[in-house]
């Protein structure tokens, strides 16, 4: 099976574009048009981890870091809509990475060994461009694609505050300097715009070993984040905290591997970062969502702490309200001013409430621990504090 180190990701398709199935929920491109059309019979096998794809993006500028053949932006590009924009860069001239791997899974699937030819990842991705905006009806292409490193977006000619969202998947923990790729992500942001991301992070920082490993590298395990330094890093670079959105576990199956790196744990999660700007810093508030982003009409899961139901108020915290305010979620919902109650984050019973969760391997194990039963008020948040 094809496996990049460019894109960090793998695909069961057939073909060319996605392959021929449901899309996921809430995935409706402007118009109703069917994400199937997304297939270009004849070209490359490709394989992804999945899609990083936030809600609200009609009409949206999306930059995608580590664009690799541009399987992520076609999709992306559709559903922005002919007044959208997508632009993925993307660093490598060629595969450059012949891997083998060594029982690593990410659950539940599993990375087989992979060649690829020599071939540039933009050139490929560039080539299709006509073909799917006929596929889209559209009249321009609303999607272009650029060579250059993501930890200096500047010298590949993007501006600063140029685009509403920065996505990524799977591709930060190959830069050397993760703190220049926020740094630079936040640069082109516009206020209020977001970085939606997936990737490997560890339970502790690595040690040399673990570093400078040659497979273990090739696997993205010798280049992920200790978790907790994203929020560090975040912080310094500007973002508001990180919301943690999903949390899968990261398995190894090789005795040796396992050796390396101790008792050192790996998950790959998605994490949603915000620019907000210091005017939309006001206090906790009350939000209740209207129910208008398409696919997700009877409730918003924000992320692993809220969950938005249509027409219910909800009490948030100063940055969620900063962050609702200032985004392009904010014609979403209603948002009002709230009292001291409103400071703490969703689901409490009983005048108890839930600590946020930050941590993905926490996160973990909520996921894997039964849900407790909710007091007579069935006052709980979205996955249960009683």
């Amino acid at each position: 099976m094809l496996w990049s180190v460019s894109t960090r990701r793998w695909w069961p398709g057939e073909t060319w574009g996605f392959p021929l199935l449901p899309p996921p929920r809430g995935l409706q491109p402007p118009g109703g048009r069917s994400t199937h059309t997304l297939t270009q019979p004849g070209s490359p096998r490709y394989y992804g981890c999945g899609l990083v794809v936030p809600e609200c993006l009609t009409a949206c500028r999306i930059l995608d870091l580590g664009s690799g053949s541009g399987r992520d932006c076609y999709l992306l590009s559709q559903l922005v809509g002919e007044r959208g924009h997508v632009t993925g860069i993307d660093m490598t001239e060629g595969q450059v990475w012949h891997g083998e791997t060594r029982g690593l899974a990410l659950s539940p699937l599993h990375v087989p060994p992979c060649s690829f030819p020599s071939c540039s990842q933009v050139e490929v991705a560039k080539k299709h461009i006509a073909y799917h905006m006929e596929k889209f009806g559209y009249q321009k292409p609303n999607v272009d694609f650029l060579q250059g490193y993501m930890e200096k977006l500047g010298d590949a000619g993007l501006a600063d505050e140029s685009y509403d969202i920065v996505i990524s998947n799977c591709v930060i923990n190959l830069a050397p300097d993760k703190r220049a790729v926020l740094r630079e992500a936040y640069r082109v942001l516009k206020p209020g715009g977001e970085m939606y991301f997936s990737d490997v992070y560890a339970s502790q920082r690595l040690s040399e070993a673990v570093r400078k490993h040659r497979v273990l590298w090739g696997e993205c395990l010798a280049g992920a984040l200790f978790w907790g330094d994203l929020y560090s890093i975040a912080e310094e670079v500007g973002f508001s905290p990180p919301r943690l959105v999903t949390a899968s576990p990261i398995t190894i199956g090789d005795k040796e591997l396992e050796g390396v790196v101790g008792d050192c744990r790996f998950v790959s999660a998605t994490f949603r970062l915000f620019k907000v700007p210091g005017s939309s810093r006001a206090g906790p508030g009350q939000v209740i969502y209207n129910g208008g982003i398409v696919g997700h009409e009877r409730e918003l899961v924000f992320d692993a702490n809220f969950t938005f139901k249509e027409g219910e108020a909800v009490d948030v915290d100063a940055e969620t309200a900063a962050v609702l305010r200032s985004s392009r979620f904010a014609e979403e919902f209603l948002i009002r001013a709230g009292g001291a109650a409103a400071a703490a984050p969703q689901g409490c019973c009983g005048g108890r409430v839930k600590e946020k969760i930050c941590d993905p391997f926490l996160l973990l194990e909520k996921l894997a621990a039964p849900a407790p039963a909710c007091g007579p008020a069935g006052a709980c948040g979205p996955r249960g504090c009683c």
